[in-house]
């Protein structure tokens, strides 16, 4: 039995659904944040429960209003270390500063790096993420990253169906790697797409690479923003006469026409995504299935807490039940 009085969470303003979630699979109270903007337009941010030598973590994704729940995060850092607490994690099931991550225009920054030294700075003693955007972004960090990853909840939707004329599909080739993990757990080949980037919201898919004529095809990314890589994917999937369509994400972010866009594409099946982004009920299409990663990060936490290994969570064999 591990001591549960030695650890406290807390959530800002972000996801405290998927907070409480995850307190519920680890058996311990959330405790209370209280959060208070000024005349000014500053924030406040005030712990409510004892963080003396205790283990704190602090569930915070990063998602729109960006700025304002990275600034919340900033500051339960920064309360928990000057309330003596003995170790800091900021759990972030999404890090939206993961897209800034190269220098691939003059003179601009890197907002992922940015980001890493302004979390350490504030308290971070430790982070615990979910599919960071790529693989580099790890390294942006002074601190230790547990780096998890939703491909085995995402494979465990499509266990048991028959699977045999079916295609793994990347949208690029920079997302081959964890299609290719995901695809072994369901013993499916690979194909990916020649994707060029014109816009935050314009790409160009010039070329599908691999066997998807007449297949049923499951598109695996790791966000979905805008969905126009996907648009422009599944036009290229259609010259090859795909069959059936089905989306799977991590990230279901789904900004600006990204819904309006999906729900246009009568031939797609089902979206499956998870609840490390907040869902608006005006968002929830009737295609969608939201797999719940709360389990995952509790046991992560829970690893952490006792000072086991979290690399065998990283991926979870669909076979199992």
């Amino acid at each position: 039995m591990w001591r549960m009085r030695e650890i406290g969470v807390f959530t800002g303003s972000a996801h405290p659904e998927l907070a409480e979630e995850i307190c519920l699979n680890l058996g311990v109270d959330l405790s209370p944040a209280h959060i208070q903007r000024f005349s000014n337009d500053c924030l406040l941010v005030q712990l409510g429960a004892n963080c003396r030598q205790r283990d704190i973590y602090l569930v915070q994704p990063i998602v729109p209003p960006v700025q304002e729940h990275l600034m919340e995060l900033l500051l339960m850092l920064d309360a928990a270390r000057g309330a003596s607490a003995a170790h800091i994690t900021a759990v972030i099931p999404h890090y939206a500063y993961a897209r800034s991550d190269k220098k691939d225009a003059p003179r601009i920054s890197i907002g992922g790096r940015l980001v890493a030294d302004l979390l350490a700075t504030a308290g971070a003693s430790r982070v615990l993420t979910m599919a960071l955007h790529a693989p580099q972004v790890h390294g942006f960090f002074s601190i230790p990253v547990d780096h998890l990853t939703a491909i085995g909840e995402l494979a465990q939707h499509f266990v048991g169906r028959d699977l045999s004329n079916t295609v793994v599909v990347s949208p690029d080739l920079g997302n081959a790697k964890p299609a290719t993990q995901f695809a072994r757990l369901l013993n499916l080949p690979v194909a990916a797409g020649s994707k060029q980037r014109l816009a935050d919201d314009r790409v160009v898919i010039d070329a599908i690479v691999g066997d998807v004529d007449g297949k049923n095809v499951i598109v695996l990314d790791d966000e979905i923003a805008t969905a126009g890589t996907l648009i422009e994917l599944l036009d290229r999937l259609r010259e090859r006469r795909v069959r059936k369509i089905s989306l799977a994400c991590t990230h279901g972010l789904f900004t600006g026409k990204a819904i309006q866009r999906l729900a246009a594409q009568d031939d797609i099946e089902e979206i499956v995504t998870t609840n490390t982004v907040p869902l608006a009920p005006e968002k929830l299409l009737p295609t969608m299935d939201v797999r719940s990663v709360a389990p995952l990060f509790a046991e992560a936490i829970r690893r952490i807490h006792l000072g086991e290994s979290v690399s065998s969570l990283f991926v979870s064999p669909a076979t199992e039940g």
